[in-house]
């Protein structure tokens, strides 16, 4: 199970309550007042950790509470500290305040309400070991030692620990990648990907076999690399809802680099020009911002029949655009494809960046 999307509830621990106690020691008349303070409660942190991939550990925890403090003793000793709750969760995940009411994961309902879709994140953790404290435990009372004076010399008063802090938080997944693959299903993107990385994507002679996103490393020459997402097939009008690639279209908001790869071939009955005018139509419906990224065409399936007279039509339309065949079934292009990649990353650019 993939969750990139999720709300929880989170509560940070209580403070201990203080103490009211007195010495009571034998030679010692009128020890006085020696109640301690009650221990901090716990708080509640996320953690990035870069051997975490998604949110499922929060499917099975969606209520996230840390533990109260331990309440004051006498002989002024201070109650013990509730422990923190340390959650891990991907790097790249955005943090947002979000309204009270059912918890849920979005993965399953994929519906948001106009307050959530404008929030303004509270934390994006995008560093591995990076923490933040989500809910602050509450500071623990004060024992009877702290109301003595010379009027009240066996003071009974004490304070209860303050409440933690709590909330719903909307957590939200965008995969770091330097690189994302974009395409139609069965446009050979997982394919490409096992290709030119370690990672190995399910691969199958039918439409939507990537469900969730796949994240695989390319090694560079000099001990250099980069990581390449594999985003599940965009149709037209993914931007609205449709199909499946729109639940993961967030995640390409972080590529440097966007590859679309398309079937030059038209073995699935489209036209390929049309094919990658209607993909960087529906990126920049999504996001006007990543129409401006660096990107470039993969014409994949050269193998096949009017390959070569497809893609003679695709450098027409995008005369600009580096274009690189590549036929992923017999491992064609890839050598230039991880060359173009590295000059990319490497600081060597030959990519540009255009309209739709």
């Amino acid at each position: 199970m993939f969750i990139d999307r999720i709300k929880v509830f989170a509560q940070a621990g209580k403070g201990g309550r203080g103490c009211v106690s007195f010495r009571r020691e034998k030679f010692v008349p009128k020890g006085g007042p020696d109640g301690g303070d009650g221990g901090r409660g716990g708080n509640v942190i996320l953690r990035a950790d870069r051997h975490v991939d998604n949110l499922t550990n929060l499917f099975y925890e969606p209520i996230i509470k840390a533990k109260n403090g331990g309440h004051g003793k006498g002989k002024k000793m201070t109650g013990r500290a509730g422990a923190d709750k340390i959650v891990k969760v991907p790097a790249g995940t955005i943090v947002y305040a979000a309204e009270g009411g059912e918890r849920s994961t979005f993965n399953a309902q994929r519906s948001t309400s106009n307050s959530e879709q404008s929030a303004i994140p509270v934390i994006d953790l995008t560093r591995d070991g990076e923490e933040f404290v989500l809910c602050r435990g509450g500071a623990g009372g004060k024992g009877n030692v702290h109301f003595k004076s010379s009027r009240n010399r066996a003071p009974r008063q004490y304070t209860e620990g303050q409440e933690g802090e709590e909330g719903y938080f909307l957590l939200e997944l965008r995969t770091i990648a330097d690189a994302g693959l974009v395409g139609y299903p069965n446009a050979g993107k997982s394919t490409l990907l096992r290709k030119i990385s370690a990672a190995r994507p399910k691969v199958a002679a039918y439409p939507f076999t990537t469900l969730h996103p796949i994240v695989g490393v390319i090694e560079f020459p000099g001990y250099q690399r980069a990581t390449i997402a594999d985003i599940p097939g965009l149709i037209e009008g993914a931007h609205r809802g449709l199909g499946l690639g729109h639940e993961f279209l967030r995640h390409i908001t972080r590529c440097r680099v966007l590859v679309f790869v398309i079937d030059v071939a038209g073995s699935e009955g489209r036209n390929p020009v049309e094919d990658l005018q209607n993909l960087r139509r529906e990126i920049d419906l999504y996001d006007p911002a990543l129409s401006s990224r660096p990107w470039l065409i993969v014409a994949n399936k050269m193998d096949l029949p009017d390959a070569k007279k497809n893609l003679k039509a695709v450098q027409e339309r995008f005369p600009r655009i580096k274009i690189l065949p590549t036929s992923a079934a017999i491992g064609e292009g890839m050598d230039a494809l991880k060359k173009t990649l590295a000059a990319e990353f490497m600081g060597d650019k030959d990519i540009v960046a255009e309209g739709i």
